[in-house]
């Protein structure tokens, strides 16, 4: 090899090896910062392609958890405040057959009619505020049932029933106006009463097979997204054990090659010596 002081093939070896190891050491310290192995497209397009299509789907499916929480929670008011309402129609009913008790003078039956308008307003008042976020399912202003996400692609839904509890309705047929001021009247609120008790207990059965429905589901869908991320970080994740280790190696590497090129470009001094005076 010629010795040449335009060109040095070795301290251009040494200078090529040196920095590939820095674009090495580079790459792993990314992967190191990062936690990724595949942060980008340019480190495998395929892959991460097709780890943002997982994560697409993960972000839906947080969207349709919430959906099905809110769902739940709609669930959980409505049959709080139905089982409330079931519990006043029992106590109305101990009102409704004393009031039928004919021996009853004047004062006592203005007073039972007295607890039973009260009981009846406190229906009328659970109703009412059986509300969460805006949806109230016992008062009568839902017309229709609850659609809720099932589904990342937004094309399938839960349904949750409107459950109208309120007074005169078609579940609760005893009217706010009711009174117990006769015996004859009083038989007459028995006959709703025990219609309204048949009612209300039929639609917490519906509602708890719908809320639990829910509850299974989004039961589901919380797995679902775990299992989604996992295999994200099966495809994009480093393995910091081998990274660290590799990191270790590529600055012994780097240090080395500096070296190499330090050695590597000392050579054309060789030169000086061939023109020194004997």
């Amino acid at each position: 090899m010629s010795i040449s002081v335009h060109t040095n093939k070795s301290a251009l070896v040494a200078l090529q090896n040196l920095n590939k190891t820095n674009d090495e050491l580079g790459d792993v310290q990314q992967r190191v910062n990062t936690g990724l192995k595949i942060s980008n497209a340019k480190d495998n397009a395929a892959i991460w392609s097709i780890a943002q299509n997982q994560r697409a789907d993960i972000g839906a499916l947080n969207a349709v958890k919430m959906s099905l929480d809110r769902a739940n929670s709609i669930a959980e008011v409505s049959m709080t405040a139905g089982e409330s309402v079931s519990d006043l129609l029992v106590q109305l009913k101990e009102k409704v057959v004393a009031a039928m008790d004919t021996s009853l003078d004047a004062s006592a039956r203005t007073a039972l009619d007295s607890d039973f308008k009260s009981i009846l307003r406190q229906i009328g008042q659970v109703t009412q505020n059986a509300s969460f976020d805006g949806a109230n399912l016992l008062d009568g202003t839902i017309p229709t049932d609850i659609q809720f996400l099932a589904n990342a692609e937004a094309n399938s839904y839960i349904t949750l029933a409107a459950q109208d509890m309120s007074l005169g309705g078609l579940i609760v047929t005893i009217p706010a106006t009711a009174s117990l001021g006769d015996v004859a009247t009083a038989s007459a609120v028995l006959g709703e009463l025990n219609t309204s008790i048949i009612n209300v207990n039929q639609s917490l059965g519906s509602m708890g097979s719908q809320a639990k429905q829910i509850e299974n589901h989004a039961k589901f869908v919380s797995q679902l997204t775990d299992v989604l991320e996992t295999g994200v970080g099966n495809l994009v994740d480093a393995d910091l054990a081998k990274e660290s280790a590799r990191l270790q190696a590529l600055q012994v590497q780097q240090q080395l090659g500096a070296q190499a090129l330090s050695i590597a470009n000392q050579a054309p001094q060789i030169i000086l010596s061939l023109f020194r005076g004997g």
